[in-house]
Protein backbone atom coordinates (compact mmCIF):
# COMPACT_ATOMS: atom_id res chain seq x y z
CA UNK A 1 0.00 0.00 0.00
CA UNK A 2 1.48 3.39 -0.95
CA UNK A 3 1.74 6.10 2.32
CA UNK A 4 -0.21 8.69 2.06
CA UNK A 5 2.16 12.18 1.79
CA UNK A 6 1.59 15.13 4.26
CA UNK A 7 -1.54 17.33 3.67
CA UNK A 8 -0.86 20.81 3.22
CA UNK A 9 -3.22 23.53 3.14
CA UNK A 10 -3.45 26.75 0.99
CA UNK A 11 -5.84 29.70 2.23
CA UNK A 12 -5.60 32.43 -0.29
CA UNK A 13 -6.38 33.98 -3.43
CA UNK A 14 -6.96 32.41 -7.05
CA UNK A 15 -4.54 33.82 -10.09
CA UNK A 16 -5.75 32.13 -13.54
CA UNK A 17 -2.60 32.80 -14.93
CA UNK A 18 -1.11 30.20 -12.51
CA UNK A 19 1.96 32.59 -11.58
CA UNK A 20 0.61 33.40 -7.74
CA UNK A 21 -1.87 32.81 -5.42
CA UNK A 22 -3.77 29.32 -4.81
CA UNK A 23 -2.60 27.68 -8.15
CA UNK A 24 1.07 28.61 -7.84
CA UNK A 25 0.65 27.03 -3.90
CA UNK A 26 -0.64 23.99 -5.06
CA UNK A 27 2.58 23.46 -7.74
CA UNK A 28 5.05 24.12 -5.23
CA UNK A 29 3.47 21.58 -2.71
CA UNK A 30 3.15 18.97 -5.16
CA UNK A 31 6.73 19.60 -6.32
CA UNK A 32 7.69 19.32 -2.72
CA UNK A 33 6.45 15.56 -2.38
CA UNK A 34 3.04 16.66 -0.43
CA UNK A 35 -0.37 17.04 -1.30
CA UNK A 36 -2.43 20.29 -1.59
CA UNK A 37 -5.48 21.39 -0.08
CA UNK A 38 -6.52 24.77 -1.02
CA UNK A 39 -9.38 27.35 0.01
CA UNK A 40 -10.38 30.64 -2.57
CA UNK A 41 -10.81 33.60 -0.49
CA UNK A 42 -10.77 35.96 -3.84
CA UNK A 43 -10.81 35.51 -7.59
CA UNK A 44 -8.45 37.55 -9.84
CA UNK A 45 -8.83 38.80 -13.38
CA UNK A 46 -5.01 38.72 -13.73
CA UNK A 47 -2.78 37.86 -16.08
CA UNK A 48 1.28 38.10 -15.83
CA UNK A 49 1.15 42.14 -16.35
CA UNK A 50 -1.13 43.00 -13.67
CA UNK A 51 -4.03 42.24 -11.94
CA UNK A 52 -7.33 44.02 -13.58
CA UNK A 53 -9.88 43.23 -11.17
CA UNK A 54 -11.08 41.24 -7.59
CA UNK A 55 -13.97 40.02 -6.64
CA UNK A 56 -13.57 39.16 -2.48
CA UNK A 57 -15.35 35.59 -1.03
CA UNK A 58 -18.07 35.92 1.69
CA UNK A 59 -16.27 35.43 4.98
CA UNK A 60 -19.38 32.42 5.70
CA UNK A 61 -18.07 30.64 2.42
CA UNK A 62 -14.25 30.97 3.18
CA UNK A 63 -15.03 29.39 7.21
CA UNK A 64 -17.39 26.94 5.55
CA UNK A 65 -14.48 25.93 3.11
CA UNK A 66 -12.06 25.76 5.97
CA UNK A 67 -14.69 23.45 8.05
CA UNK A 68 -15.52 21.10 5.65
CA UNK A 69 -11.32 20.48 4.91
CA UNK A 70 -9.85 20.41 8.48
CA UNK A 71 -13.45 18.23 9.49
CA UNK A 72 -12.06 15.68 6.91
CA UNK A 73 -8.36 16.01 6.05
CA UNK A 74 -5.67 15.59 8.62
CA UNK A 75 -3.78 18.48 7.94
CA UNK A 76 0.40 18.57 8.33
CA UNK A 77 0.36 22.66 7.90
CA UNK A 78 -0.82 25.41 6.26
CA UNK A 79 0.21 28.68 4.54
CA UNK A 80 -2.08 32.00 3.83
CA UNK A 81 -1.71 34.34 1.08
CA UNK A 82 -4.10 36.86 0.12
CA UNK A 83 -6.72 36.98 2.38
CA UNK A 84 -9.32 40.36 1.14
CA UNK A 85 -10.75 41.26 3.76
CA UNK A 86 -11.04 41.71 7.84
CA UNK A 87 -14.17 39.72 7.94
CA UNK A 88 -11.80 36.38 6.38
CA UNK A 89 -8.77 37.61 8.33
CA UNK A 90 -10.66 37.33 11.56
CA UNK A 91 -12.65 33.39 10.25
CA UNK A 92 -9.08 32.48 9.46
CA UNK A 93 -7.79 33.64 13.19
CA UNK A 94 -10.11 31.62 14.79
CA UNK A 95 -9.95 28.43 12.74
CA UNK A 96 -5.56 29.16 13.59
CA UNK A 97 -6.61 29.35 17.34
CA UNK A 98 -7.94 26.08 17.32
CA UNK A 99 -5.66 24.29 15.00
CA UNK A 100 -3.03 21.59 15.99
CA UNK A 101 -0.62 22.58 13.36
CA UNK A 102 1.96 25.00 11.64
CA UNK A 103 0.64 28.29 9.76
CA UNK A 104 3.01 30.04 7.48
CA UNK A 105 1.40 33.68 7.46
CA UNK A 106 2.48 35.38 4.20
CA UNK A 107 0.81 38.74 4.35
CA UNK A 108 -0.31 39.72 0.70
CA UNK A 109 -2.07 43.24 0.49
CA UNK A 110 -0.67 44.61 -3.10
CA UNK A 111 0.19 43.00 -5.90
CA UNK A 112 3.04 43.93 -8.17
CA UNK A 113 0.99 46.06 -10.42
CA UNK A 114 -2.91 46.68 -10.69
CA UNK A 115 -6.02 46.63 -8.43
CA UNK A 116 -5.18 45.75 -4.94
CA UNK A 117 -5.93 42.21 -3.30
CA UNK A 118 -7.58 43.46 -0.26
CA UNK A 119 -9.96 45.89 1.00
CA UNK A 120 -10.85 47.74 4.74
CA UNK A 121 -7.83 47.85 7.45
CA UNK A 122 -5.54 44.69 6.86
CA UNK A 123 -3.40 45.82 8.90
CA UNK A 124 -5.47 45.77 12.81
CA UNK A 125 -6.88 42.87 11.50
CA UNK A 126 -4.00 40.78 11.02
CA UNK A 127 -2.61 42.15 14.72
CA UNK A 128 -5.63 41.61 15.94
CA UNK A 129 -6.69 38.11 14.58
CA UNK A 130 -3.99 36.34 12.97
CA UNK A 131 -0.70 37.16 13.80
CA UNK A 132 -1.07 35.67 17.36
CA UNK A 133 -1.31 32.17 16.22
CA UNK A 134 0.98 32.34 13.22
CA UNK A 135 4.16 29.85 13.68
CA UNK A 136 6.10 31.94 10.83
CA UNK A 137 5.25 35.32 9.30
CA UNK A 138 6.65 36.40 6.03
CA UNK A 139 6.24 39.80 4.89
CA UNK A 140 8.08 41.66 2.32
CA UNK A 141 10.17 44.55 3.78
CA UNK A 142 7.06 47.05 2.93
CA UNK A 143 4.68 45.16 4.67
CA UNK A 144 6.82 44.85 7.65
CA UNK A 145 7.34 48.19 7.91
CA UNK A 146 3.33 48.68 8.02
CA UNK A 147 2.58 45.95 10.63
CA UNK A 148 5.49 47.25 12.71
CA UNK A 149 4.72 50.83 12.10
CA UNK A 150 8.42 51.86 10.90
CA UNK A 151 9.96 52.45 7.81
CA UNK A 152 12.20 49.32 7.00
CA UNK A 153 15.15 50.14 4.76
CA UNK A 154 17.90 48.49 6.11
CA UNK A 155 18.90 45.00 7.95
CA UNK A 156 19.34 46.84 11.49
CA UNK A 157 15.72 48.14 10.33
CA UNK A 158 14.33 44.76 9.67
CA UNK A 159 15.52 43.30 12.84
CA UNK A 160 13.69 46.12 14.64
CA UNK A 161 10.89 45.63 12.85
CA UNK A 162 10.58 41.88 13.19
CA UNK A 163 11.05 42.03 16.91
CA UNK A 164 8.32 44.53 17.14
CA UNK A 165 5.92 41.88 15.14
CA UNK A 166 7.68 39.00 17.07
CA UNK A 167 5.91 41.16 19.78
CA UNK A 168 2.59 40.98 18.61
CA UNK A 169 2.25 36.52 19.21
CA UNK A 170 4.23 35.28 16.47
CA UNK A 171 6.06 32.78 16.53
CA UNK A 172 8.78 33.25 14.23
CA UNK A 173 9.10 36.32 11.78
CA UNK A 174 10.96 36.12 8.36
CA UNK A 175 11.46 39.64 6.68
CA UNK A 176 11.90 38.96 3.18
CA UNK A 177 14.64 41.80 2.36
CA UNK A 178 14.09 42.17 -1.69
CA UNK A 179 16.48 45.38 -2.00
CA UNK A 180 17.22 46.74 1.27
CA UNK A 181 19.96 49.14 1.36
CA UNK A 182 23.72 47.32 1.99
CA UNK A 183 22.28 43.78 1.20
CA UNK A 184 22.13 41.71 -1.47
CA UNK A 185 18.87 40.56 -3.34
CA UNK A 186 17.54 37.78 -1.48
CA UNK A 187 18.48 38.74 1.68
CA UNK A 188 15.96 37.99 4.32
CA UNK A 189 15.95 38.03 8.00
CA UNK A 190 15.18 35.64 10.49
CA UNK A 191 13.95 35.87 13.73
CA UNK A 192 13.36 32.84 15.84
CA UNK A 193 13.29 32.21 19.95
CA UNK A 194 14.71 35.84 20.34
CA UNK A 195 17.69 35.17 17.77
CA UNK A 196 18.66 36.80 14.04
CA UNK A 197 19.86 34.72 11.47
CA UNK A 198 20.54 36.67 7.79
CA UNK A 199 19.78 34.46 4.94
CA UNK A 200 21.41 34.83 1.56
CA UNK A 201 20.00 33.78 -1.28
CA UNK A 202 22.30 30.86 -3.14
CA UNK A 203 22.17 32.98 -6.15
CA UNK A 204 21.29 36.03 -7.01
CA UNK A 205 19.10 35.90 -10.37
CA UNK A 206 18.02 39.27 -12.48
CA UNK A 207 14.78 40.20 -13.67
CA UNK A 208 11.40 40.75 -12.87
CA UNK A 209 9.23 37.98 -11.36
CA UNK A 210 6.10 36.81 -10.22
CA UNK A 211 4.69 34.42 -7.22
CA UNK A 212 7.97 34.12 -5.20
CA UNK A 213 6.73 34.68 -2.10
CA UNK A 214 3.65 32.34 -3.08
CA UNK A 215 6.24 29.75 -3.85
CA UNK A 216 9.06 30.41 -0.80
CA UNK A 217 5.69 30.30 2.12
CA UNK A 218 4.38 27.09 -0.17
CA UNK A 219 7.85 25.52 -0.41
CA UNK A 220 8.28 26.43 3.69
CA UNK A 221 4.95 24.57 4.48
CA UNK A 222 5.37 21.64 2.45
CA UNK A 223 8.86 21.36 4.38
CA UNK A 224 7.47 21.90 7.60
CA UNK A 225 4.89 19.44 6.56
CA UNK A 226 7.68 16.55 6.55
CA UNK A 227 8.70 17.19 10.10
CA UNK A 228 11.52 19.96 9.27
CA UNK A 229 13.03 22.63 11.57
CA UNK A 230 11.93 25.60 11.25
CA UNK A 231 15.05 26.92 10.45
CA UNK A 232 15.89 23.83 8.28
CA UNK A 233 12.36 24.61 6.27
CA UNK A 234 13.33 28.29 5.60
CA UNK A 235 16.89 27.64 4.19
CA UNK A 236 15.51 24.98 2.35
CA UNK A 237 12.52 26.24 0.35
CA UNK A 238 15.39 29.35 -0.53
CA UNK A 239 17.46 27.13 -1.67
CA UNK A 240 14.99 25.70 -4.58
CA UNK A 241 13.95 28.78 -4.92
CA UNK A 242 16.96 30.15 -6.28
CA UNK A 243 17.22 27.51 -8.75
CA UNK A 244 13.32 28.06 -9.47
CA UNK A 245 13.89 31.58 -10.51
CA UNK A 246 17.40 30.37 -12.26
CA UNK A 247 15.30 28.58 -14.49
CA UNK A 248 12.45 30.42 -15.01
CA UNK A 249 10.61 31.09 -18.27
CA UNK A 250 7.99 33.41 -19.67
CA UNK A 251 4.74 32.37 -20.33
CA UNK A 252 3.08 35.92 -20.82
CA UNK A 253 4.01 39.06 -21.56
CA UNK A 254 5.16 40.34 -18.26
CA UNK A 255 6.74 39.01 -15.16
CA UNK A 256 8.15 35.44 -15.33
CA UNK A 257 6.34 32.95 -12.65
CA UNK A 258 8.43 30.60 -10.52
CA UNK A 259 9.37 27.60 -11.98
CA UNK A 260 7.51 24.76 -9.88
CA UNK A 261 9.27 21.94 -11.74
CA UNK A 262 12.18 22.92 -10.98
CA UNK A 263 13.34 20.05 -8.91
CA UNK A 264 14.88 19.76 -4.93
CA UNK A 265 18.06 18.98 -4.38
CA UNK A 266 17.06 17.74 -1.08
CA UNK A 267 13.97 15.90 -0.62
CA UNK A 268 12.56 16.82 2.79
Amino acid sequence: MTAAPPIVLTVAGSDPSGGAGLQADLKTIHQHGAYGAAVPTLITVQDSLEVGRVELLPADLVRAQLSAVLSDLETAAAKTGALGSPAVARVLGSIMKESRFGWVVDPVWLPSRGAPLSRGDMVAAYKDAVIPYADLLTPNANEAGLLAEMPVRTLDDAQKAAERIASLGAAAVLIKGGHLEGADRGTDLLLRDGEVSVLKAAKIVPGRFHGTGCALSAAIASRLAFGEDLFAAVDGAKAWLAGALAHAFAVGKGAKPVNHLWPLDDKP
